[in-house]
């Protein structure tokens, strides 16, 4: 059979291990499969513009295309270079690029001119976008559609929301390549990181170093993971008496508060900056807009599909999955300042958490694994609901403490003047 001598060829040639290893490594942007994308298609689908091979040429994305040429020409103008520099320092390491791609379209393997343009041409795009954060490039008309006052206002949170899709990625070698040549040294890692913080994290800078990044995508993650050692530190020591794992899924933020467990905001916004200590539960601030569904599903994507890309964003969907049951739960997290609300009611807020967290799957070895246990086992002590029902019941407001102490000092009142009635008695027996 002609099957079965090709698959005996074919198995002569397979790779060891390490091939394999090395194969898979390459890897780091992904198709999402329909499995994933049919919950929520458009979380997952560029709106505004394409960047990379998976979304180029389509109808409805064509608009962004002039103004993306235009970009070249601005960016090659200001860099006083030559364009065959850019062509040639990214024809050295085409293939790489090519291999950054899971499931690449045959016909940009064979045409690699025409893949050597669109990664020009997307990243020259994308580094005049990530630019428009930190600099003024006053090249443009003041009434450009993209790069003035008004586009960064009405077009640019439409292409954030874009720049931040698993399928909408380009490989950071290509941004890197591109200000290396433009600047005429290598490129630092983290001033690229730095450029991208600044545009899709404004007011939230860097407080150390978070190293070399696939992707913007990856880079935007690290930065949401990003933790102060002076932090990291004090986790460890409120963490280092708990062992071993918990199935148990932990109450909502209202059924928690009812226990006694009071909500704090974390000194940092860092989605790893969760802790559990004496009764008090630290989380970060988050903003909730509506960006934040697409963002959280595309970034969970990449957790999914990249091996070795860590589960922590998963984690805090997960985590927040749990706390947050209703438009209570939402309500107490905001008067805490740990959710702002910046999508209209709590009820939609909630139902966000509830939908962005289905089929999902939590690694067993997940960071939050401890502040789960340790939840649960406050919980599962009765002093601390009886202290709670306690305090809920007669210290909620100034008035209902007024009453409970009106009430003791009323009965201690009773009490003296039991004693003062029944003294005189007993002394005059004795």
């Amino acid at each position: 059979m002609d099957w079965v001598s090709k698959v005996n060829e074919e198995l002569e040639k397979m790779p060891d291990t390490s091939n394999e290893m090395e194969y898979w490594k390459k890897r780091s942007i992904y198709k999402i499969p329909a499995c994933v994308t049919e919950l929520n298609k458009k979380a997952y689908m560029p709106q505004a513009v394409s960047f990379g091979p998976y979304h180029h040429g389509e109808k409805h994305l064509q608009q962004m295309e002039d103004h993306k040429h235009r970009a070249l020409f601005h960016f090659l103008k200001r860099s006083n270079r030559h364009f065959q520099l850019f062509v040639d320092s990214l024809a050295e390491a085409v293939q790489e690029l090519k291999d950054s791609y899971d499931l690449l379209d045959p016909a940009w393997h064979e045409d690699t001119n025409a893949f050597l343009q669109l990664m020009i041409l997307d990243g020259c795009f994308m580094l005049e976008i990530l630019r428009t954060a930190t600099q003024t490039l006053d090249d443009y008309a003041p009434n450009d559609p993209i790069f003035s006052g008004h586009g960064q206002l009405h077009i640019m949170p439409y292409v954030k929301r874009d720049m931040l899709m698993l399928e909408n990625q380009l490989p950071m070698l290509v941004l890197e390549k591109l200000l290396a040549v433009e600047s005429g040294k290598p490129m630092d890692e983290e001033f690229l990181n730095k450029l991208i913080n600044n545009f899709c994290s404004p007011g939230f800078p860097l407080v150390n170093k978070i190293g070399k990044c696939l992707h913007v995508l990856d880079a935007h993650r690290k930065c949401m993971l990003q933790v102060d050692p002076r932090w990291k530190i004090r986790r460890a020591k409120r963490h280092a008496a708990v062992h071993g794992g918990t199935d148990e899924i932990i109450r909502s933020a209202t059924e928690l508060n009812e226990a006694g467990i009071r909500f704090k905001k974390s000194k940092s916004t860092s989605l790893r900056d969760i802790s559990f200590h004496r009764g008090v539960l630290d989380l970060p601030m988050i903003v909730v807009d509506d960006t934040t569904e697409s963002m959280f599903l595309n970034l969970m994507a990449f957790e999914r599909f990249h091996v070795g890309a860590g589960n922590e964003v998963t984690s805090y969907i997960f985590f927040m999955d749990n706390i947050i049951d209703s438009s209570g739960d939402v309500s107490l997290l905001h008067s805490k300042g740990i959710i702002q609300n910046a999508i209209g009611s709590d009820k939609a807020v909630a139902k966000l958490f509830n939908s962005i967290s289905k089929d999902i799957t939590l690694d067993p070895d997940s960071s939050l694994d401890i502040v789960h246990k340790k939840v649960n086992e406050y919980c599962k002590k009765r002093w601390n609901e009886w202290r709670a029902n306690l305090i809920h019941t007669y210290f909620r407001n100034p008035w209902a403490i007024l009453s409970v102490v009106a009430a003791i000092f009323l009965f201690a009142l009773t009490i003296l003047q039991t004693i003062y009635s029944i003294y005189p008695y007993y002394h005059n027996s004795s």
